[in-house]
């Protein structure tokens, strides 16, 4: 993950995390275009939506750090400046954290709930996270002994 995004979200931490529909829509478009100014991603959009009210969306996830701009002529032209993935890891860190600073309940919770969803959808999956906890066991176990 760039460092730049890293320092932009520690920064605005709260704001980032919260997408709005819109906002959700638009960083979608610009993962799978790669780059696009305002008119390019309104003619993406499949409910009609505003010049304005794009561009004002464009100028909230630059804001947010989500977006790298430079101008083009008179409009500027947008870049995601995380990846989808880079994205996703970091919501869902965010999220599995904000949990993890909750009494212990929430805790609970949260490994039932995964547990509970991975199991529901792909058992292979649920391999899989056996495998990682174990292997993350023992690094722990060879840090601590270190």
């Amino acid at each position: 993950m760039p460092g730049f995004f890293k320092n932009r979200l520690l920064e605005r931490e709260t704001q980032a995390f919260e997408l709005g529909t819109l906002e959700t829509h638009v960083m979608e478009i610009l993962w799978s275009m790669g780059l696009g100014n305002v008119r390019d991603v309104s003619g993406q959009i499949a409910s009609p939506r505003a010049y304005t009210t794009v561009m004002t969306t464009l100028e909230r996830l630059f804001k947010k750090g989500l977006l790298h701009r430079r101008k083009n002529g008179r409009a500027f032209v947008y870049v995601p400046a995380v990846t989808r993935e880079e994205w996703e890891r970091h919501r869902a860190g965010n999220l599995i954290a904000s949990f993890l600073e909750n009494p212990e309940s929430s805790r609970e919770l949260l490994v039932s709930t995964l547990l509970d969803a991975v199991s529901q959808h792909d058992s292979t999956l649920l391999d899989e996270l056996e495998k990682k906890i174990r292997r993350r066991r023992k690094e722990l176990s060879s840090k601590g002994a270190s």
